[in-house]
């Protein structure tokens, strides 16, 4: 007998045993106990077979910045399945059931982090963040003339990094809400090292970083900065380091402009597909959406195939007021629209990853060209980015 549901306490040693094997990982005892500490009921979903755990995944309920405002978002991972039960739908059967749960759950977005692109594109989630990496010589590094400020060590203090984070999170679309637990279980624990942070000349922190020096290596696990003379205090604290490391390497927005500001801009650096996501409810993420304001109200609709998740499957209407807000009605799929798309490429347009004229030059948003031009003026251009794992 198959059953779909979420795994009790009791079971999540289960689930351990699963993820350990899946992702080749040893927890100690006292590792799975601290997991189990951290439980939340109805975050791991099961596929059993005659009562045995044949696959799972986790819905972490979290919450994201789109356009500035804060998203109730799923976050899908530890997917696996025993090798005997793969190729058999199992994982489909879960991601359909965890997008239903998300809607009543209100969720209207969900991220997740692919062992493979093209698998998860099949279940409606597309690319739509991506970082740079750098690596950076000593050689290389810049040392900005810069004698305002501070830079202060502040290891484990995260209050006074959340602080910075927030803002500059809310400069971009994919970043988490975090908090003390957040900062603690996940951030310390994947970041390991240190933290400095960058005081402007009026005693207020206006970035920070935090990173590891090994083997004489400058690992930059996570830099944040509000505005020019952090950016540039930062630096010169990092390249203060230069006497005890070869190179230093870090993850920066995919359209930050680094290598411009160097002295010699020629350093090794990758663009890196990192992370993916799906809007799980057409109807409430829109209607949320923070549009352009100062627009004369317009109105457009669309029809979104959505093979997952039938709600989504249908004709959206949506009429934006001067003010940006929208209301949205819905209908059959076969009523008269305006533009069509699937549910990946209005994920990918919506949270701004790539822009309508694009998507629509491709083929991928197919319909009216002057609707196209109105979402131009009307989606906000907001970049992407996520410094989180999950």
């Amino acid at each position: 007998m198959d059953e779909i549901r979420t795994l009790t306490w009791d079971e999540l040693d289960e689930s351990f045993d699963l993820s350990c094997f899946a992702f080749q990982y040893e927890l100690s005892p006292e590792e799975r106990a601290h997991r189990k500490s951290l439980f939340r009921p109805g975050t791991i979903w099961g596929y059993f077979v005659d009562g045995k755990l044949a696959a799972k995944m986790t819905v972490h309920p979290l919450k994201t910045y789109i356009n500035g405002l804060t998203y109730d978002m799923g976050g899908v991972a530890g997917v696996a399945t025993w090798p005997e039960y793969r190729r058999k739908g199992m994982v489909a059967k879960l991601l359909r059931t965890g997008l239903k749960a998300m809607k009543e759950e209100g969720r209207t977005i969900s991220m997740l982090h692919p062992f493979s692109v093209p698998f998860y594109r099949k279940y409606g989630w597309e690319l739509c963040i991506e970082y740079k990496t750098y690596e950076i010589e000593t050689a290389k590094l810049p040392f900005p003339s810069h004698e305002e400020g501070r830079v202060e060590r502040a290891d484990g203090d995260w209050r006074l990094l959340n602080g910075i984070y927030d803002v500059y999170a809310r400069q971009y679309n994919g970043m988490l809400v975090r908090d003390e637990l957040w900062w603690r279980e996940t951030v310390f624990k994947q970041k390991k090292g240190m933290a400095a942070v960058y005081f402007g000349d009026a005693g207020v922190p206006r970035g920070y970083v935090l990173y590891s020096v090994k083997n004489r290596v400058m690992e930059i696990g996570e830099m944040a900065f509000l505005d020019e003379g952090a950016r540039r205090g930062l630096w010169k604290f990092i390249s203060n380091h230069d006497s005890m490391v070869d190179k230093v390497t870090l993850k920066a927005p995919s359209d930050d402009r680094l290598p411009y500001l160097l002295p010699d801009p020629r350093i090794r650096q990758e663009t890196y597909p990192y992370f993916m996501a799906r809007i799980v409810d057409v109807q409430g993420f829109v209607e949320r959406y923070p549009f352009v304001a100062g627009h004369a109200a317009a109105e457009w609709s669309v029809y979104v195939e959505d093979g997952c998740a039938e709600w989504n499957d249908a004709v959206f209407r949506v009429a934006v007021d001067r003010e940006g807000k929208a209301k949205v009605s819905s209908g059959a799929a076969g009523e008269k629209h305006d533009l069509s798309c699937d549910i990946r490429t209005l994920t990918a347009l919506m949270v701004g990853y790539a822009r309508p004229s694009f998507l629509h030059a491709c083929g991928l948003l197919k319909g009216d060209r002057s609707v196209v031009e109105l979402l131009e003026r009307l989606i906000p251009a907001r970049q992407t980015y996520l410094t989180d794992y999950f």
